[in-house]
């Protein structure tokens, strides 16, 4: 608080309240639970069978800046997508592109989850207008560094006209 308090020119009211987006329980505390639902749903990181994974900080350092997530979820009350048109149901919300992120650029990771990425979580429903990285306390760009390249990821796979004539050509399956 003592930040905000050095923040906020003198005399001006700070007020502080419970999440606009989930449901509200008692006084400051809100039902975040679903954003706990969305996680588990999230298929987790898929690697070789041998426990000693063995990679570069440089291959490491993509992902590493998603780890610093406190599971605040202030992206998550801030983001219009939630808040304003509740599409709890096909959109998973920042903090969830985050998490998929996280596994997604991990240099050992195997899963394939762009069609979920796609499909269940709705990554589409964000237009990037960049509010959860304005009010993330950890500094995640989370625009820029997660949102941007699971969507590229996801247009590389169903969109570009290239792609799909070259899986044409070679007869390469994709998971859809």
């Amino acid at each position: 608080m003592s930040d905000v308090i050095e923040e906020t020119p003198e005399g001006e009211v700070i007020t502080v309240r419970p999440f606009q987006t989930f449901p509200h329980v008692k006084d400051l505390v809100s039902d975040v639970s679903w954003n706990y639902e969305m996680a588990k749903a999230v298929a987790p990181i898929k690697g070789p069978e041998e426990g000693d994974w063995k990679f570069s900080q440089f291959e490491a350092k993509r992902a590493q800046e998603f780890r610093m997530c406190i599971e605040c979820f202030i992206c998550q009350d801030t983001c219009h997508v939630l808040r304003e048109y509740k599409k709890f149901d096909v959109f998973g919300g920042p903090r969830t592109m985050v998490r998929m992120a996280n596994f997604e650029m991990h240099p050992m990771d195997q899963e394939d989850r762009i069609p979920e990425i796609k499909d269940e979580f709705g990554i589409a429903y964000c237009n990037i207008t960049k509010c959860c990285t304005d009010v993330c306390p950890a500094g995640i760009n989370i625009t820029d560094n997660a949102i941007i390249p699971l969507k590229e990821r996801v247009v590389d796979r169903y969109y570009d006209p290239v792609k799909k004539i070259w899986r044409l050509i070679t007869g390469e399956k994709v998971r859809k």
